[in-house]
């Protein structure tokens, strides 16, 4: 059974937990913030309806440099609750696996985020490199009451370097002005908002 990683509701700062949360955050403020917070591994179903807890998910973007195109793909993978919606952010929870003797949460979270990507990446460009962003949240649907993102964004100038596996359905690159006519996922709608 899987185990994911999460924080207690009640230890989250509360700005980053509204109804609607799009929370511009430097990284160095987010990975101090998170070190002051007692994380846990739980498993993955005890939490799926559990709102005592927010389980971590690194939701990372992919754009252009001249920010004219975004990477978009089509949901499937094992959220039910998101299938036929379009995203914008690759990721998923963070496991005991992303631990591997790694002292500190930014390591861990950082981990989690690079398996994340090899797992639903079959290839990208080495050189370009994951930013922080900030915080998304949003209490409105069974999904995002019980998860918090925390955005990241790769800018390349490397299109044709980016292959998607199998859990990226109909991945493509949109123009970034087109996005608002897709049925994205909320989190992906607040996401855009993020850098937009």
């Amino acid at each position: 059974m899987e185990q994911v990683l999460c924080f207690k509701r009640a230890n989250l700062p509360e700005e980053w937990i509204q109804k609607k949360t799009i929370l511009n955050l430097e990284e160095d403020l987010f990975f101090k913030i998170c070190s002051l917070l007692d994380f846990e591994f739980k498993q993955r179903d005890s939490v799926e309806n559990n709102t005592d807890y927010k389980q971590l998910i690194p939701y990372i973007i992919l754009q252009t440099k001249d920010f004219k195109s975004i990477g978009i793909y089509k949901r499937k993978g094992s959220e039910q609750r998101l299938h036929d919606l379009w995203s914008i952010g690759i990721g998923g929870h963070i496991n005991p696996i992303d631990l591997n003797k790694k002292n500190s949460i930014k390591e861990i979270i950082i981990a989690g985020m690079n398996r994340e990507l090899n797992e639903e990446l079959s290839k990208m460009h080495k050189n370009d490199k994951p930013e922080f962003i900030g915080i998304i949240n949003e209490e409105e649907t069974n999904v995002g009451s019980v998860h918090i993102g925390a955005v990241f964004r790769i800018l390349t100038d490397n299109k044709n370097d980016y292959l998607s596996g199998d859990e990226l359905v109909d991945f493509q690159w949109i123009k970034t002005k087109n996005l608002a006519n897709m049925n994205l996922e909320l989190w992906s709608r607040l996401a855009f908002e993020l850098i937009a």
